[in-house]
């Protein structure tokens, strides 16, 4: 009796450079476009008035740091 297994092989592949380079390539690539939308963020935020930035709570000296505050733990 033959036995048929439809499993890929853990072993070695070919491929698997390329697909770790792809994976790799798209995290750069989703890193750039968060830092994109956060630079555009602090463009926004620097074009509005000081009145505007107060009735939002923020100082003019730490719009970066409100934009960035996830990441750098404020």
């Amino acid at each position: 009796m033959a036995h048929i297994s439809t499993q890929p092989s853990a072993g070695f592949s070919i491929l698997r450079p390329f697909v770790a380079f792809g994976h790799g390539f798209m995290a750069w690539m989703e890193r750039v476009a968060v830092a994109n939308s956060r630079i555009d963020e602090i463009r926004r935020l620097q074009s509005l008035s000081d009145e505007d930035l107060a009735k939002r709570g923020i100082d003019r000296d730490h719009i970066v740091y409100y934009v960035f505050a996830d990441r750098i733990g404020i």
